[in-house]
């Protein structure tokens, strides 16, 4: 009776563990430079000199005493077990952003920066 059973549930398992992984991540990252970070000086950085280290600002925000620039990179990686019935994924998304404020003047008030996309991981779910 066992034997009738055991290459139909045999050729079941293969099937349920048959699959694939998938690695992945996104492709437009570019890191900020630490140089370029360690060269500003508020009170003497214009946002003309933010703009040719870091390029154009993913968004620019008019204050009333100012304005601010916001620079958002990020990276993702993925991970995906695809079997016959199941499937298993994990995406890590990590974000650098570095936000400048200037005066009237365009003079580099402040800054603050988040660094974290070294921390993107590939992992699995469990």
């Amino acid at each position: 009776m066992i034997h009738r059973y055991f290459f139909p549930l045999s050729i079941g398992f293969i099937l349920f563990c048959t699959g694939c992984f998938v690695f992945g991540n996104n492709k437009d990252y570019h890191p900020f430079d630490p140089a370029d970070l360690e060269s500003i000086q508020p009170g003497i950085t214009t946002a003309t000199d933010i703009s040719g280290l870091f390029g154009a600002p993913t968004s620019t925000i008019e204050l009333s005493n100012g304005n601010a620039y916001i620079y958002h990179r990020s990276v993702s990686k993925a991970t995906l077990i695809w079997l016959i019935f199941i499937s298993f994924a994990n995406y890590d998304t990590q974000v650098d952003q570095i936000v400048f404020f200037f005066d009237k003047e365009d003079l580099l008030t402040h800054y603050g920066a988040s660094i974290n996309t070294d921390k993107a991981e590939y992992g699995l779910p469990f």
